[in-house]
């Protein structure tokens, strides 16, 4: 993960000017739970640069669709992180990747502790999305 990171780190550009220095910060993570900003959720979420969306359910329950990001297509960001659950059971097929990729969004897929903790990493940065599932 570290490597992914500091990769993007070092090639996602400043984009803070168009989310009005928002910065989210996701305080905790554990199963089933995470608390952002000091508010805790129990559902999945995605991240936006200004609110957070809970209860967010996809089509297909592990296996992440284009579909399952209308929000995020909405107003994108140069980068998602993506967390596939404590275990990683959500799959994110190679061809939301490609799309995604086509309308200039990278993608950072990670098991969602790791992917909590990337997503705090370079939100400092901004220009960042999250959509996190909690559970398996």
């Amino acid at each position: 993960m570290q490597d992914a990171v500091k990769r993007l780190q070092r090639t996602a550009p400043l984009k803070r000017s168009l989310w009005n220095n928002v910065v989210m910060h996701i305080d905790t993570y554990d199963f089933g739970k995470v608390v952002i900003d000091g508010k805790g959720y129990g559902s999945d979420v995605i991240l936006l640069p200004d609110r957070v969306l809970d209860h967010w359910w996809r089509k297909e329950g592990h296996r992440l669709q284009v579909e399952d990001l209308d929000a995020v297509l909405e107003r994108p960001a140069p980068l998602l992180v993506v967390g596939t659950g404590m275990h990683g059971m959500m799959k994110v097929p190679e061809e939301t990747v490609a799309y995604l990729k086509g309308r200039g969004i990278e993608s950072l897929v990670l098991k969602t502790k790791e992917a909590c903790r990337a997503f705090n990493e370079l939100e400092k940065k901004g220009g960042v999305i999250g959509a996190f599932h909690l559970t398996c």
